[in-house]
């Protein structure tokens, strides 16, 4: 389904990443894809998972630091020749901010939480877009508090709406290209991110009890999410913020 394809895929951190169980699924279907890291840290992990993958690359990319992001696209340029998606998975916010009230969150950072979670996705856009020749897609992945309040989510809450917002700007600027944009909401995860939110653990069980499906939704699930919305299955499909949260999203009282 993705033979010939290449991806990019952004926020790899090790084998529990929402980001890695999206290029598992889009390896399966026969994409080539690149690989960033943002820090020393973390390089080692993505290293070891993109070598279990064919031809893949790993580069370095930091959202916060504009040469390196253009390095990076350099170097997918030079070995692949172009882009059909990517899968941007990103975000941060200090742990102080993501505890307690909202009112609270400091200058610092919410320009922090706006500028790595939000804004690196038209970022990114902007940088693949040439990239994507043939057209291609685009998939962020967002989270339900970027609607409703979600305690100790706070600033992220806001800077997952800001997402969600640019998902539909850009799929309405960059559509004339053929390329598509799409958010993915998924329901919380046990991801090394995810811990940063303050009891997170409390969340996953009132999720689990409420949904619908009763249980929490996977990373494999929203991967498998992720390369339908990359593949030409979803060809008609851009703009959306598309729900992968076992129903929790239509549960009122």
């Amino acid at each position: 389904m993705l033979e010939n394809k290449v991806g990019m895929i952004f926020g790899v951190a090790n084998k529990r990443s929402i980001a890695w169980a999206c290029a598992a699924a889009c390896a399966e279907q026969g994409a080539k894809q690149a690989f960033t890291y943002q820090s020393d840290r973390l390089r080692e992990n993505v290293e070891e998972l993109a070598a279990t993958l064919p031809d893949s690359l790993v580069v370095p990319c930091d959202v916060m630091d504009q040469v390196t992001v253009d390095r990076a696209f350099d170097a997918v340029a030079r070995k692949y020749g172009k882009l059909d998606f990517l899968i941007h998975s990103i975000a941060f916010a200090p742990k102080e901010a993501l505890e307690g009230e909202f009112v609270t969150t400091t200058r610092e950072a919410f320009r922090t939480a706006l500028e790595v979670s939000a804004f690196s996705l038209t970022q990114v856009a902007l940088a693949a877009s040439p990239l994507m020749t043939d057209g291609g897609s685009i998939v962020t992945m967002s989270y339900y508090g970027a609607e409703k309040v979600v305690s100790n989510y706070n600033v992220m809450g806001v800077a997952k709406a800001a997402l969600e917002a640019s998902t539909r700007y850009l799929a309405a600027d960059l559509g004339k290209n053929n390329i598509r944009v799409n958010a993915i909401s998924a329901g919380p995860i046990n991801t090394l991110s995810a811990r940063g939110v303050k009891n997170m653990g409390s969340l996953l069980g009132y999720v689990a009890e409420k949904s619908p499906l009763k249980r929490n939704v996977t990373a494999d699930e929203v991967g498998k999410t992720a390369m339908f919305l990359v593949s030409d299955l979803s060809s008609g499909i851009t703009g959306e913020t598309i729900y992968v949260d076992c129903g929790y999203n239509i549960m009122g009282i």
